[in-house]
């Protein structure tokens, strides 16, 4: 252990060894070598954070809004001030491409804290109504309490300002439980936000599935919000639902992007290879599943293999390449078997393979001829695989579009209006953009339906989530 960087969780404002002294090897998926160890947290550890949560809570809850606002601004200043220090991490912990990080994700994040910050401030507002002769009601939207939350390895940054940002708008305090496999850069964050936060607000938590488990049976915090597989999302709401505790699950993805005959080919090409090779289609609203009408489908097959021969997998450090490893080992295996096990009647027009004998790198790849009820048609791959269906007309597109058990993204590709705005009337999913794939926004929610979970990420939707409402009632008679 002395040659390997040993991590620590972060409660309470400093820094906590693991209670039994339990630790697990971080692993860099650009070279598969173990380069730190983090805490295996256990119940002692998660009782801990808790408390510190819970008394940090009490102060936080009454803060005036105004101050929460400052303290999430110049924490958001802090986060694009250290920008290099936190990408660095990521990248270390995910093996994305560095530049690409500093530009995509780093700035987007930043965006996310200060419009929290600012939507903290219309909390304030209350609208008053007399309903009933001689009352005058208003609602109070009150801070929940602690806040158990999980987030994934696929965006462990992005997705812990996503979790964290609302709550800590609204009044709440967080313990945070990143991902095994990806928590440098979480800790780096708890770190900068121990400088503006009073120490308990923000914890950091290390562990493994054991330690989430004890997050959500633990009585103290209120809310439960987990980003992760549909497996995950189901044993929180069993185990939440225990003592009744709310859950907010965003969960697995399948996204439809189906493509009309007027579609620009090129264009529609070149958005679904970036958006489903990004990040090594490691991402839930990932552009992987491609509908195509009959009249332009070979084509559209032959320009995304394209695509793919020209998108290049690498190293951090490398300028050119677009994606990096999968997270870990276990996900190679995945992404390998689905390929491994297409059925006779699907082509493989590319890719397919390892790429490299380090690290956990898999070629851009495209398969055609599938039909609905394929594994990989079903199934989340989460990886750098597009696949490609043709579908006869309209009605059909729509059956095979929500003829999966996820509902969190979809896109419509087409120049007739009328068509896109039947289209996304249509599509079961909790986002539909139309000529383009994969772009969020601070200010419109996103989350989704069916088995992809429920609850809003981002708006004002997700700051609600994390509120409670109080209806409070004078008699002025």
């Amino acid at each position: 252990m002395s040659e390997k960087r040993v991590l620590r969780n972060f409660v309470d404002g400093t820094h906590a060894d693991p209670a039994d002294g339990r630790y697990t090897d971080v692993i860099d998926p650009s070279t598969g070598e173990v380069f730190a160890c983090a805490p295996l947290s256990g119940p002692e550890d998660v009782d801990r954070a808790m408390r510190a949560a819970g008394r940090a809570f009490e102060g936080w809850r009454t803060t005036p809004p105004r101050e929460r606002q400052l303290a999430m601004l110049k924490f958001a200043d802090a986060i694009e001030a250290r920008a290099e220090e936190l990408v660095d991490a990521e990248c270390q912990n995910t093996g994305k491409p560095r530049q690409l990080t500093l530009d995509e994700e780093l700035p987007p994040s930043v965006d996310h804290f200060r419009f929290f910050a600012g939507a903290s401030r219309l909390l304030e507002g209350k609208s008053a109504g007399e309903y009933l002769a001689d009352h005058t009601s208003y609602v109070r939207r009150e801070p929940i309490g602690v806040c158990a939350q999980v987030t994934p390895w696929n965006y462990p940054l992005m997705m812990a300002v996503w979790k964290i940002a609302p709550a800590l708008a609204a009044g709440n305090t967080v313990v945070l439980k990143p991902s095994d496999t990806t928590p440098l850069s979480t800790l780096l964050l708890a770190e900068i936000a121990a400088e503006f936060f009073p120490a308990g607000v923000f914890n950091v938590l290390c562990g493994d599935r054991d330690t989430g488990r004890a997050l959500v049976a633990h009585p103290t915090p209120q809310l439960v919000s987990i980003t992760g597989s549909v497996r995950a999302g189901r044993e929180v709401a069993q185990a939440a639902a225990a003592d009744l505790k709310r859950v907010h699950l965003e969960l697995g993805g399948k996204a439809p992007v189906v493509v009309f005959d007027d579609a620009d080919i090129a264009a529609a090409a070149e958005a679904i290879a970036v958006g489903g090779y990004f990040n090594a289609g490691q991402d839930c609203t990932a552009a992987t599943r491609v509908l195509a009408a009959p009249g332009l489908h070979d084509e559209l097959v032959a320009a995304l293999t394209e695509q793919a021969r020209a998108t290049r997998t690498g190293p951090p450090s490398d300028p050119d390449v677009l994606y990096g490893p999968l997270n870990n080992a276990n996900q190679l295996a995945r992404v390998s078997g689905f390929v491994d096990r297409l059925p006779d009647h699907a082509s493989l027009e590319v890719g397919g393979t390892r790429v490299g004998d380090r690290g956990y790198f898999y070629s851009p790849t495209v398969v055609s001829a599938l039909r609905q009820d394929d594994e990989i048609i079903q199934d989340e791959v989460f990886g750098p695989v597009i696949t490609v269906q043709r579908f006869g007309d309209e009605d059909e597109a729509v059956a095979w579009a929500n003829g999966v058990e996820y509902g969190l993204a979809a896109s419509v590709w087409t120049k007739d209006h009328s068509r896109a705005m039947r289209m996304t009337a249509a599509l079961d999913f909790g986002c539909v953009w139309v000529n383009t794939h994969i772009p969020f926004i601070s200010e419109m929610p996103h989350g989704g339906f069916k088995h992809s979970g429920y609850g809003k990420d981002l708006s004002m939707y997700g700051l609600e989530d994390y509120t409670r409402v109080k209806h409070v009632m004078h008699n002025i008679g």
